[in-house]
């Protein structure tokens, strides 16, 4: 399966990212897919590599590389519970850092570049997003309802919050169908309510699911958050919403 590392150009540099694609001559559906906190890591490319294996290019993009290439921090090869505070002291800057705009700028130039991409074929990709990844598909999708055409968020972090650009505020302009896996506690009964309210007035179609017996964190292994069996669920849920949404050339 082939993998390789690229640099896309933003309006604030070079953004380094993640690429795997299938290995056969084909051009396949795009899927851009927003790390958690920790940011790209064997992990991560793990996932992509998954992904590839089932026919889809994606691109998974350094969230932070304004401060150099991934891994942007040091990161333990387990991110146990204790690992935690010191991880993420160095990080908080770097997530605070990331705003509103400079999100929909990385957005359009990922996918600019993704959908670019000799491997990749006509037609509308895939936005999927763990952690506060999911709030950065979500917001990629309302800014470019024209190409993205499913939208995936696990343990969501940022989907529902009080700003005025809150993420469930601009569903109103998806073109796409969503599905979000949550942890149990990830979000309130009353922010679950708001964001399935918001989705439903939009007339997007739409699945939001607790995933049960989870925390925080449940998809990613090198974390004590990981439960296999809520992982499989994931797959279970992500892959049909692709196959629905995304053509093959």
């Amino acid at each position: 399966m082939p993998s390789k590392t690229v640099q896309i150009p933003t309006p604030d540099g070079q953004a380094d990212a993640f690429a795997a694609f299938p290995d056969h001559g084909v051009r396949h559906p795009g899927v851009l897919l927003y790390p958690d906190a920790f940011g790209v890591r064997p992990e991560l490319e793990e996932k992509a590599r998954e992904l590839a294996e089932r026919g889809y290019y994606v691109l998974v993009p350094n969230l932070y590389y304004r401060n150099g290439p991934a891994p942007v921090i040091d990161l333990p090869e387990h991110i146990g519970e204790d690992a935690r505070p010191a991880v993420f002291g160095k990080l908080m800057p770097l997530i605070e850092a990331h705003t509103t705009e400079r999100v929909l700028r990385d957005a359009d130039a990922y996918l600019t570049f993704l959908t670019a991409q000799p491997e990749v074929g006509p037609g509308p990709v895939a936005t999927i997003g763990y952690c506060l990844g999911a709030a950065l598909a979500m917001r990629t999708a309302t800014a470019h309802p024209d190409r993205v055409a499913a939208v995936a968020g696990f343990h969501p972090g940022f989907l529902v919050t009080d700003a005025p650009d809150s993420p469930h505020r601009l569903v109103g302009k998806l073109a796409a169908e969503v599905h979000l896996g949550l942890a149990e506690g990830d979000l309130t009964s009353e922010a679950i309510s708001d964001l399935n309210q918001s989705l439903h007035a939009a007339g997007v179609t739409h699945s939001i699911e607790i995933y049960p017996g989870t925390i925080h964190g449940f998809t990613m292994s090198d974390t004590d958050a990981f439960d296999a069996s809520a992982l499989q669920h994931h797959w279970d849920r992500l892959l049909p919403l692709l196959d629905r949404t995304l053509s093959r050339s």
